[in-house]
């Protein structure tokens, strides 16, 4: 990545002149079959420049998961910038929405007492698990009868690909705009990208100008992006990262662990508050055997070692049965500092 950050070219992408990124963005639009592409500085920044193109006159509303990084972790940025209501609805099955429930909460009637649902925005992965691609194009479907928008936050759909559920062209075919992230999983050091029509994109580059996500060098930016994706998402080593969630799943349930959401992709959510947890404990006890964790939620990179899951292993033995002790030798010489899990691939 060092080095095509080296190699880009650094001319203006404002003015669509910078030949690393216009060569970047034909590629993405070409991986995910769509007409055309949009380089962005962040997730949230690919989500919301995407919905505020689509909603374009109040009253308008997005309905979403109420566990989607929309609503939840993007400071309420689609009633700010897009002036539009979220719609939240509960997945019954505790991993995915399904068709019958946003039927059920999507308002499509004339009614003036109600705020008329203009995008349905689903999220693939989400916490880790996979919507299947059966589901989603039940829902795809039903929306284009129903007139309703179809976007994608996709920053992890990678991870859903790598796993089998299904190719990116067919997951995006169901979507009107999808946001694909170049960190998180492939390790890219910043950036996502947009895709979709043509017209959608050239609108999309106005918004993006006006929240302040025009490059004038954007070269540095796209240079590793690609890198990114052609060695670690075409390159397989996804695989690897699902692999070591599964090692790690086999170890915390072995030992009697329970789940909050099943481990498709790279994500192991442990359920603490099931064991009786406290999450402080948790934390501090991992810093005694040179782990630093943030909680139960586990995201797992294709680098991370075997030192690091048999250190989890130790932990895992620990917090649930008490029978591994760190000791004040491991203690010193392991100073957490130096073994931060989110370094060695863990976050």
């Amino acid at each position: 990545m060092l080095r095509a950050i080296q190699q880009c070219t650094l001319l203006d992408d404002v003015t669509m002149e910078d030949p690393t990124t216009l060569s970047l963005e034909r590629f993405i639009a070409d991986l995910a079959g769509k007409e055309d592409a949009l380089l962005v500085l962040s997730g949230t920044m690919g989500n919301q420049v995407a919905l505020r193109t689509h909603l374009t006159a109040p009253p308008q509303a997005v309905l979403c998961d109420r566990r989607g990084h929309i609503i939840n972790y993007e400071a309420g940025g689609v009633a700010s910038l897009s002036q539009a209501m979220l719609q939240p609805i509960d997945a019954k099955n505790g991993t995915y929405i399904t068709l019958e429930e946003v039927q059920k909460y999507a308002v499509i009637s004339d009614d003036v007492h109600a705020c008329p649902t203009r995008v349905i925005s689903l999220e693939n992965t989400l916490n880790g698990a996979i919507m299947p691609l059966s589901e989603v194009r039940r829902i795809s479907a039903w929306a284009r009868e129903s007139g309703i928008i179809m976007h994608l936050d996709g920053a992890r759909l990678w991870e859903a690909v790598a796993a089998g559920a299904g190719t990116l062209k067919e997951f995006c075919a169901e979507f009107d705009s999808i946001s694909l992230c170049f960190s998180k999983g492939l390790g890219a050091p910043i950036g996502s990208i947009i895709v979709g029509t043509k017209a959608f994109i050239k609108r999309s580059r106005w918004i993006r100008k006006s929240i302040g996500g025009g490059l004038r060098q954007a070269g540095v930016v796209a240079a590793p992006a690609r890198v990114a994706v052609e060695e670690t998402f075409l390159g397989g080593k996804l695989t690897q990262s699902h692999e070591n969630a599964k090692k790690i799943q086999k170890i915390w349930t072995d030992l009697g662990g329970k789940l909050q959401y099943p481990v498709d992709t790279n994500m192991v959510w442990l359920d603490l508050e099931a064991h009786g947890i406290d999450i402080d404990h948790f934390i501090e006890l991992s810093e005694q055997y040179g782990v630093k964790v943030r909680g139960g939620r586990f995201v797992v990179h294709y680098q991370v070692g075997e030192e690091a899951i048999e250190r989890l292993r130790k932990i895992f033995t620990d917090i649930l049965h008490g029978t591994e002790s760190p000791g004040k030798s491991q203690h010193a010489e392991h100073d957490p500092e130096l073994l931060k899990l989110k370094g060695k691939g863990i976050e």
